[in-house]
């Protein structure tokens, strides 16, 4: 099969990212981010029947693990950068957005239009100016480049950035470390995919540090681009029209960086409901009293319904994030708790 230079291009990206790239993310962006908790419940542990741990990025600033790249990101600028532009449902612009302001330049952020209000106020309270579009007929790549051509500034993608991808890394590199604190070695790991930035950058780490681990995509119903991805060998698509609560990990497809990374190193996938990423809100306000939002409780949703590797007995899920509007956790909290 002939190599095409976009993909030739795009695997060398990939290359290019290591646990040592990792590492020195951890240390630019350590001033900004907060190391945050492996958390559990005894409780729930017994009603599972199997060790479970759960990566709680919800706590980090701006509730998401997006803060982690876009730190990485901004910071790796040059100083000759005074504006940043980007797009996103809303986590990555809230990083975006508060990374900007640490290092006093302007962003611009492209959101949809229907983005929960708690994102946009949250972009917004960081710093952001936001435009917002219409995720159904305009695309945001498009309004995202023309802006940054427009207001001479650099644009950071959510997923499809080797720095960004290295600073997601950084939650790979905690949860090795952390685990070998508790003296625990995962069998797997189970974490949130929609471009797949930060399953790529957490897989990089976390697989040289916790070697033979078994590492899962978790993603939404209609949306297991990644899934199939992986099954063909080759990137799919999605279609971005069907509706899903998991507003911050639906896109159209995997990134063509974070792809060639995935293929390599993800051993499975699992897809979530609606329903089941409900109940996982639910289950974690009850037994780990933790806030996830929807998308970010797909990992710990994919554990909740027996999708994770045959034989695990210790497992890792990440939370990617917390935030979510009080009707959508009343909504969860209507649904109720798996357990």
């Amino acid at each position: 099969m002939s190599v095409t230079p976009a993909t030739a291009a795009s695997d060398s990206a990939a290359a290019d990212i290591s646990r040592a790239t990792i590492e020195a993310a951890a240390t630019r962006i350590a001033p900004f981010i907060i190391e945050t908790p492996l958390v559990e419940s005894p409780r729930l542990n017994d009603k599972l029947g199997i060790r479970l741990l759960v990566k709680a990025e919800c706590l980090q600033h701006t509730g998401s693990f997006k803060l982690r790249g876009a730190s990485n990101a901004v910071w790796s600028l040059d100083d000759t950068v005074k504006h940043v532009v980007a797009f996103s449902s809303g986590n990555h612009a809230q990083g975006v957005a508060r990374a900007a302001a640490s290092r006093g330049l302007q962003a611009t952020i492209v959101m949809p239009k229907d983005s929960p209000a708690g994102k946009i106020e949250g972009t917004k309270a960081y710093g952001g100016t936001v435009i917002l579009y219409d995720r159904y007929t305009e695309s945001r790549e498009e309004i995202g480049a023309d802006l940054a051509t427009r207001k001479q500034a650099h644009l950071i993608k959510p997923f499809d950035d080797v720095r960004v991808i290295a600073g997601q890394g950084t939650v790979g590199l905690e949860i090795a470390t952390q685990a070998a604190a508790k003296n625990l070695t995962p069998d797997a790991i189970i974490c949130c995919c929609g471009g797949g930035g930060l399953i790529a950058g957490m897989s990089i780490a976390a697989s040289d540090m916790i070697p033979g681990v078994d590492i899962w995509a978790a993603e939404p119903e209609f949306y297991d681009d990644t899934r199939r991805s992986l099954a063909s060998g080759k990137i799919e698509t999605a279609d971005i029209t069907m509706p899903s609560i998991c507003d911050s990990i639906v896109t159209a497809q995997p990134g063509e960086i974070t792809f060639p990374i995935n293929k390599k190193l993800l051993s499975g996938s699992a897809v979530i409901t609606d329903r089941d990423a409900l109940q996982a809100v639910a289950t974690a306000f009850k037994h780990l009293k933790i806030i996830i939002e929807p998308g970010g409780a797909a990992a710990l949703a994919a554990v909740l319904t027996g999708q994770y590797p045959a034989g695990a007995k210790t497992v890792v899920a990440v939370a990617s994030g917390g935030n979510i509007d009080a009707p959508m956790f009343q909504r969860a909290l209507d649904e109720g708790p798996l357990f």
